[in-house]
């Protein structure tokens, strides 16, 4: 394989995909998006996209749709926690069967490395200082365990000519175009500049590692032009390690940033259950040229920026365009999304392929 490689990116049209589409192309790569479009439009500020598009549910993927590609970047799937509560048999069907089969449809078609997002979620609630890549998976929710489960079905699929590799991501923050307000900092600086306070819903103690939405994005295209012995059939936490958290100390960090904010706790301030460090050493090592560069601080100062730039309103932020669980139900009341979220009337399984 060639440093320049003809590339489908999955969920191109999501949180991180709108990142990652642009860092691909930076680096000389030929991109093709595949998104169900369940979140257009749902941007911070103006947003196109300029590749060209395959408006496809992942579950109807063909082999045939992957021919002609030397790698597949998967990030489509129902993202986070609360959104895993919505079904958890529709998290799985999407986010592990699908995810599955589309790595089998991509070995069948002679797309030579898979790139899987996975989470470092998975981690769950450790005692242990630090997470490696070897540390126990204890996933909590849904949402982590298809990662999981996927991990194992899609290990089994390595070959000579096919080499998965599995993005353990940390927590993404900072701002993309298709911008969410439902992970932590991202969600803590929006409190901060819309209203003033920076909500705490816990106590505040749980751990969590962060990482920049566009620390992803180059880690991802380090991975895609990686020694294939370096890389393959390799699991990786993507972040750094001195970019793990208290949730009371990005409150902090939040409230030292964004101007006459304060810090507020909930009545309750219940302990939160996912509690976990990582090491992030491994990617350090093995990806050549990756290293982050963010740091929440840098992150929060950027959100700060963009919302200044963008005008974000309370209303905006509280309303369901940035949260991606009360937009799915909107879709679903409507009537547009059927309760397996298909597009009703079949528009999703058409080819339209278009600049």
């Amino acid at each position: 394989m060639g440093n320049r490689k003809r590339v489908l990116v999955t969920g191109h049209a999501g949180y991180i995909g709108s990142v990652m589409v642009p860092v691909l192309q930076d680096q000389g790569h030929e991109v093709v998006g595949l998104d169900a479009f369940f979140f257009d439009g749902c941007d911070l500020g103006s947003y196109s996209v300029n590749v060209p598009q395959l408006k496809r549910d992942i579950r109807d993927v063909t082999p045939s749709d992957l021919k002609g590609f030397d790698a597949v970047v998967h990030l489509a799937a129902l993202s986070n926690d609360p959104l895993g509560n919505l079904n958890r048999e529709l998290t799985l069907e999407i986010n592990y069967r699908a995810s599955v089969w589309l790595a089998l449809a991509a070995r069948q078609a002679g797309v030579k490395r898979f790139l899987f997002s996975s989470s470092c979620s998975i981690y769950g609630a450790s005692d242990e200082s630090l997470l490696t890549e070897e540390s126990a998976a204890v996933p909590l929710t849904a949402y982590a365990e298809s990662k999981v489960r996927t991990e194992e079905e899609v290990r089994k699929l390595a070959a000579d000519d096919f080499s998965p590799v599995f993005m353990r991501n940390a927590t993404a923050y900072g701002f993309a175009p298709r911008f969410r307000a439902d992970v932590v900092l991202n969600n803590l600086t929006c409190w901060a500049f819309t209203t003033g306070r920076v909500n705490i819903l816990s106590d505040g103690m749980a751990w969590r590692p962060l990482v920049h939405v566009e620390d992803i994005c180059l880690a991802f295209a380090a991975a895609l032009v990686a020694p294939r012995e370096v890389i393959h059939n390799q699991a990786f936490n993507i972040g750094s390690t001195d970019q793990n958290y208290r949730v009371r100390e990005l409150a902090d960090i939040v409230r030292e940033v964004v101007p006459r904010s304060v810090v507020q706790y909930g009545n309750e301030r219940t302990p939160d259950a996912r509690n976990y460090r990582v090491d992030f050493s491994k990617a350090d090592h093995r990806l050549p040229g990756f290293r982050a560069k963010w740091n929440a601080y840098a992150g929060v100062h950027q959100l700060y920026a963009a919302f200044q730039q963008h005008g974000l309103k309370a209303e905006d932020f509280q309303g369901r365009r940035f949260t991606r669980l009360p937009e799915l139900r909107f879709l679903l009341d409507s009537d547009v999304l059927d309760g397996n979220l298909r597009w009703v009337g079949g528009q999703c399984r058409e080819a339209c392929v278009s600049k």
